[in-house]
């Protein structure tokens, strides 16, 4: 099968989300979306679904469309059950590409040109060109989308970050998550995707520490074909198929200073250059940033870009660690009971007092990530329907909750959980980087941050 460009393939894939959505009739509340693909970017336009469009160029239409192929007054869509376009007496002329499938259940895309001033109906599977631009329409209804699976909020703090995530979703503003490891940055950063504008663009998630360093600008910015020894084919970065969407850099603290430069020129400039290529694209993306790292602390090391970190930083949400919302702790343990009990094909099993007590009094210092693990082990380990003290497993080495050093500062409590990891895997650092939740090369980075010495058998 032939490669299809990045126009191309959200084409198909709009297609079929409006196949789906056509199925009814078109509420009277609803709301219809306008996918527009200009050189490859797509953007995303909302109207209300009764009414007529003027689609056209120079700011004498209701939807501006910059490019020389599209006239002044291309195409009216009129918009109902079904949609409805007109080419106006456009310079380039109208098209409908319409997908249907024969009676061998093949997909056939027939082509046809319309007459000016002709109305013709819009199916669920066509898309309309306007000369050499592309607009996909599709219905949405007014429901709010849920919180995303995980999200579980019954704490004060976590219920004030919620209200805040509502307020700031809807906007364009970058966004920096900061929180300890395992604190559910993750979580947050979907919340706001499905809460914002772009919820039904792709979410894309990017870990900063897992990308190989040698790879890193190929993966995050592309190439071009012919760039590099191997790339037979062009390929689209991370960043490009995050396009109408949201990119969610996730321990963006542990980015090389030296790609540093080119992901500021990302989000100042709204656009990308692939490895090889001669010229940028544009991309049209949401960047939401998480880190466990002090980045202000970063900074003033040398080791962040300061007008990265004021770009990332254009709303900074701070998510508290389990042990201050102690609240959280037993309906996320019984969230991640029920899931637990799915996967292994019987009822979600009960946490029994003795074990409910127990883990009130734990301090969690893997937070919610811990949380999960432990239940998760536990609902395996008990093989029945009651999840007993025995059953929970949790690290030794963690203080109970009331005997937590509370003033201690962040940095040296990251110091001691990093001795405690090493010591409890012998000194095994890819062990000990899955026990932390962090990659092994962060930990390793946070070995020479901290002065502690590498086990001998792992130098090299």
């Amino acid at each position: 099968m032939a490669l299809l460009d990045a126009a191309e393939t959200l084409e198909l894939d709009y297609s079929r989300v409006a196949r789906e959505n056509s199925r009814g009739k078109v509420p009277a509340t609803a709301r219809v979306e306008l996918v527009t693909i200009v050189d490859g970017c797509a953007s995303v336009h909302r109207f209300p679904a009764h009414g007529s469009l003027v689609l056209g160029r120079g700011g004498s239409a209701d939807l501006d469309i910059d490019h020389a192929s599209v006239s002044r007054k291309h195409a009216r869509l009129h918009l109902g059950d079904p949609v409805v376009v007109e080419d106006l007496g456009s310079a380039n002329g109208t098209r409908l590409l319409t997908t249907r499938l024969d009676a061998l259940s093949t997909a056939q895309t027939v082509d046809q040109r319309l007459a000016p001033n002709a109305r013709t109906t819009v199916g669920s599977t066509t898309s309309i060109h306007l000369g050499s631009v592309v607009v996909l329409v599709r219905y949405l209804t007014d429901e709010e989308p849920a919180l995303p699976t995980g999200m579980v909020v019954a704490s004060p703090a976590m219920k004030a970050l919620i209200e805040l995530v509502d307020r700031i979703a809807i906007s364009p503003l970058s966004v920096l998550l900061v929180g300890e490891t395992g604190a559910g940055k993750d979580v947050v950063a979907r919340t706001i995707h499905a809460r914002s504008p772009r919820a039904r663009g792709p979410l894309v998630a990017i870990n900063c520490a897992a990308l190989p360093e040698q790879l890193i600008e190929a993966e995050l910015f592309g190439h071009d074909r012919g760039a590099f020894t191997g790339a037979t084919i062009a390929k689209p970065g991370l960043l490009e198929t995050a396009s109408s969407g949201t990119a969610f850099l996730d321990e963006i603290g542990e980015l090389p200073l030296a790609h540093q430069g080119k992901m500021l020129r990302v989000l100042e400039g709204g656009e990308v250059q692939r490895v090889g290529a001669l010229k940028p694209r544009p991309i049209d993306v949401r960047f939401v940033a998480a880190t466990n790292r002090d980045l202000a602390r970063e900074v003033e090391r040398g080791t962040f870009r300061r007008d990265l970190f004021y770009r990332l930083a254009g709303m900074t949400l701070t998510i508290p660690p389990l042990r201050e919302r102690r609240e959280d702790v037993l309906p996320l343990a019984r969230h991640f009971a029920e899931g637990a009990g799915k996967a292994l094909g019987r009822p979600a099993p009960e946490l029994s007092p003795a074990a409910l007590e127990v883990l009130e009094r734990h301090s969690f210092p893997g937070n919610v990530r811990e949380l999960r693990n432990v239940i998760e082990r536990a609902a395996a380990l008990a093989g029945g329907p009651v999840i007993a003290p025995e059953h929970l497993r949790l690290d030794p080495a963690s203080a109970p909750a009331e005997r937590a050093p509370a003033a201690q500062p962040r940095g040296d409590e990251e110091r001691q959980r990093i001795v405690d990891a090493l010591a409890q895997c012998a000194g095994n650092q890819t062990r000990a980087a899955e026990l932390l939740g962090i990659s092994r090369r962060t930990l390793v980075n946070r070995l020479g941050e901290y002065g502690i010495a590498r086990p001998l058998r792992e130098r090299r």
